[in-house]
């Protein structure tokens, strides 16, 4: 285990947020990112690991223009860190249905060509993800245990089921790209998380 001062937040707070949760699910390419797997059968994810490819992805990103940077999230518990995310970095972004064709088609009303994609879940934003690989585009996803990997450039290995995970991963995305251009975040992580969740978190503390 590394310090907690090597970490980008405290590992409490990695804990609390959930990032290490993994599923009962376990997908051969991301045995290497699982550091146990608890008797209930949940994996449970290398926090020092989903810590790097945080900073290691916040570099790449960097290396972008904003507006050739394309966001994606699908689910509901993807969109509002998809949406804070683009805000902070001013990306473009897809909160809610990819359209297909979105990347391959220049009849769309939705078409785009980013340079560089970044997903929340390689399966829930398959399209995304495939559309991508047929248009050359590398792909940075947030992967969970049971996660295949094909066609993605670069994972970031961490819960992306959970409100607060998620939110706590693109925050830290956000902040480490903003810094990595020597800028500063106007955000919050409580900005990229559901007012109701943390106010749920804090009855269930309370009790």
């Amino acid at each position: 285990m590394s310090d907690e001062e090597d970490l980008l937040i405290d590992r409490d707070e990695y804990l609390a947020n959930g990032v290490h949760i993994g599923t009962k699910a376990q997908h051969k390419d991301m045995e290497k990112y699982i550091f146990h797997v608890k008797k209930n059968q949940l994996a449970v994810l290398n926090l020092e690991d989903t810590d790097k490819r945080i900073r290691k992805a916040a570099s790449l990103l960097a290396d972008y223009e904003p507006e050739n940077i394309l966001v994606v999230g699908r689910k509901e518990e993807a969109q509002l860190p998809v949406r804070m995310f683009s805000k902070a970095l001013d990306t473009k972004k897809v909160d809610g249905r990819f359209m297909p064709g979105t990347l391959t088609n220049p009849q769309s009303e939705n078409f785009a060509e980013p340079e560089i994609v970044l997903v929340t879940d390689p399966e829930t934003d398959a399209q995304a993800v495939q559309e991508a690989r047929d248009t050359k585009v590398p792909v940075i996803a947030v992967a969970d245990s049971e996660n295949s990997l094909e066609d993605i450039d670069l994972v970031i290995p961490a819960n992306n089921k959970g409100n607060n995970a998620l939110g706590t991963v693109f925050y830290l995305l956000a902040q480490e790209t903003k810094k990595e251009r020597g800028e500063e975040i106007d955000q919050e992580l409580e900005d990229f998380q559901p007012e109701i969740e943390r106010v749920e978190d804090d009855e269930e503390t309370e009790e």
